[in-house]
């Protein structure tokens, strides 16, 4: 039998058009892996365009969540070879730097103090409104456990990761922002039990807040 519905081959799109309706696609791919997947995804962001709708930050902290996760498995790991505990040098050191800073000149009161409770697997961000070239004092210390930590700052289209650490109990020291914008500190919790930050800072900077 024939096929009665056979299409006409003038109605069927030429060999051009064909090309051409797949370079159109391509381009359009193309343009949301630039500026929407890679932001979101990765926090790759070379248009801007990310950062401006929001997507960067969302793909940075997932690209931080990974970095975590792929470091407690590796530390998880070594403690089984080694059949041990945590290793307490590294907050001997820090308890250590922290009072003999402590046993210097007494210093200027602190400027502001605040304090936040970290659920297990919770994170909180606190940063300081500075200008470029300005300098903060801070001291931070958790009640309870240790924290992960991310000093950081953004703003006017740039970012920066000024230091992180894992495990930590604390940390004192100064900061200065690179350029103009928010500057401050990322914490997770990853412990197993609640634990208290207390930041105190004072220095040169324009307010204090709570990104989330």
């Amino acid at each position: 039998m024939y096929n009665a519905n056979k299409p006409d081959p003038e109605e069927l799109p030429s060999a051009a058009q064909l090309l051409k309706s797949t370079v159109i696609a391509a381009i359009a791919a193309a343009v949301l892996l630039i500026t929407v997947v890679l932001p979101a995804e990765y926090g790759v962001d070379p248009t801007r365009i990310g950062r401006m709708l929001g997507l960067a930050s969302m793909g940075e902290i997932k690209a931080q969540l990974a970095e975590e996760a792929e470091a407690d498995r590796r530390m998880e790991l070594m403690k089984k070879k080694a059949g041990e505990g945590r290793s307490s040098w590294l907050n001997d050191i820090l308890s250590t730097f922290v009072g003999a800073a402590h046993a210097q000149t007494e210093k200027p009161a602190w400027t502001d103090t605040v304090s936040l409770t970290l659920t297990p697997g919770e994170g909180a961000e606190i940063k300081l409104a500075m200008e470029k070239g300005a300098v903060a004092e801070f001291l931070w210390k958790v009640e309870g456990g240790v924290v992960n930590y991310d000093l950081h700052g953004d703003g006017g289209g740039e970012s920066i990761s000024y230091q992180k650490g894992r495990a930590v109990p604390g940390q004192e020291g100064a900061l200065k922002a690179a350029f103009t914008g928010n500057h401050g500190w990322f914490w997770r919790n990853r412990g197993k039990k609640d634990v208290v930050v207390t930041l105190s800072v004072r220095g040169a900077y324009s307010a204090i807040k709570r990104m989330n």
